[in-house]
């Protein structure tokens, strides 16, 4: 499979557009894309691929790890990286390309995606370089030998579960035991695993504007999604309608707005739900990554019995770690675990026993430390620099991966896309978060956790650029 590989016309251009990087990680991508390359295919080393094309091995690195947080490519201990299964632009049924990078609509009529020399900053992917190398190998190895043929428990690794209770508890203020966690793969999984909990046609609260993805899961499963407005504030609970059995929040850090539910509103939210019978799931997606306070605690702390608390691995070590949790009622934590078995929504337990491992050894509090760090240095890079653009706002700074850049007068969502994509970067307008556009005035969703760090400061540069008259 190798010599495969090494037969693609790659080739890196000191002279051509875009970093040596963004070259190898877009020609990488392309191969993958237009089937070049296969699922299960094995990349060759970094040390090789960098002999081969002249580069630095920080070069081709840094392109794994691009790869890598896109969802292309796979790390398997001991044995080398691999083109992921499903992973973006693979064919997936109709046997047709995907888009080659994350599949998230672009506002307006511009590019439906960019291509791979474009920088992503784009909300919801974490960067993957500051995983701390030596713990992670470490934790792979010791997973890798105790390993057994045991069938696993529904609910997830025992150990992992006991790691799990008491991270969330010191890091999140969650009231729970480790009976009441079932551990998922990842935040659609979860909830899923709610929305069959649901009867067909049943009414479910989605936060407008909020996770597309969250709206399409619950439609999915034939219930019927209603958008609930939200403000700087956070979800409007006295705008919730009536006959809601669940609704879906971001209390933390709104997503896309960037705000906190304030404590009046979590109380509401949670007597609310006393008052209904009806279930609150609490998506605590970057809760870790608060820059200007303390960490707002959890939700579910408020109403245990009432609040189902989702979390996940995805924005603080890696997307391609298929690891999340749902925090339950003690009432809910049976029919959920029955369901992930009947519908074989299983979790790896390689990756488990790794998260267990860095949990009971510190080495996922310091991972989370130090890239909180990062993150809010980023952010700063990007307040300074969008402080030189007349008629700019920021606003969802406290906390998080993401920044709302409310654009200047006279310039529209789907040109601010354009203009961005004409000097290699790939932006969302805030109308792609949302299922009546254009009721806001117009802004951009900014991440920044995404470019590799040797292209952070180029990426501002574009943006301003992009941004000024």
């Amino acid at each position: 499979m190798a010599r495969r590989m090494l037969e693609l016309p790659l080739a890196a251009d000191r002279d051509g557009p875009g970093s040596l990087t963004s070259q190898v990680a877009g020609q990488l991508r392309d191969a993958m894309a237009d089937g070049r390359l296969t699922t299960g295919e094995r990349l060759p080393s970094t040390r090789t691929l960098a002999g081969l094309l002249a580069v630095s091995r920080t070069v081709v690195t840094a392109a794994y790890a691009q790869l890598f947080a896109e969802g292309w490519v796979e790390g398997r201990h001991g044995s080398g990286t691999f083109v992921a299964d499903g992973a973006p632009g693979r064919p997936a049924g109709n046997g047709q390309p995907q888009p080659a990078l994350t599949p998230r609509a672009v506002t307006g009529d511009g590019p439906a995606e960019p291509d791979g020399s474009m920088i992503d900053l784009r909300p919801g992917v974490a960067w993957t370089a500051g995983i701390d190398q030596v713990a992670w190998r470490r934790a792979w190895r010791s997973a890798g030998a105790g390993v057994t043929g045991d069938l696993p428990d529904p609910r997830g690794r025992a150990d992992l579960r006991a790691a799990l209770t008491g991270y969330l508890r010191r890091s999140r203020g969650v009231h729970c035991s480790a009976a009441q966690l079932v551990v998922t793969r990842g935040v659609a999984g979860s909830l899923g695993l709610l929305a069959a909990l649901l009867r067909p046609g049943d009414l479910v609260g989605v936060e407008e504007p909020g996770y597309p993805a969250a709206r399409a899961v619950f439609a999915a499963h034939g219930l019927r999604v209603v958008p609930c407005p939200v403000d700087s504030a956070g979800l409007r609970v006295d705008a919730l309608p009536h006959g809601l059995k669940l609704v879906y929040a971001t209390p933390a850090h709104q997503y896309p707005l960037g705000g906190r539910l304030s404590v009046p509103r979590r109380r509401a939210l949670t007597g609310w739900a006393r008052d209904t019978g009806a279930l609150i799931a609490e998506d605590d997606y970057d809760g870790e990554f608060r820059y200007d306070r303390q960490p707002v605690g959890a939700l579910q702390a408020l109403a245990p019995d009432h609040v189902v608390h989702a979390g996940t691995v995805s924005k603080t070590l890696a997307p391609g770690v298929r690891l999340g949790w749902l925090v339950l009622p003690a009432r809910l934590v049976g029919r959920v675990a029955e369901l992930k078995d009947a519908t074989a929504r299983h979790t790896g337990v390689l990756e488990q026993a790794v998260l267990a491992d860095l949990l009971a050894g510190g080495g996922y509090d310091r991972h989370v430390r130090g890239r909180r760090q990062a993150y809010r240095r980023r952010r700063d890079e990007l307040a300074q620099a969008l402080d030189r653009v007349p008629g700019v706002a920021l606003s969802g700074l406290a906390a998080g991966l993401h920044a709302l850049v409310a654009l200047p007068p006279g310039l529209s969502e789907p040109e601010a896309v354009r203009r961005a994509a004409a000097l290699g970067l790939a932006v969302e307008g805030l109308d792609a978060y949302a299922v009546e556009p254009g009721r806001r005035p117009p802004a951009l969703v900014v991440g920044y956790a995404t470019p590799p760090g040797h292209a952070y400061a180029g990426a501002l540069e574009r943006l301003v650029r992009a941004l000024s008259p």
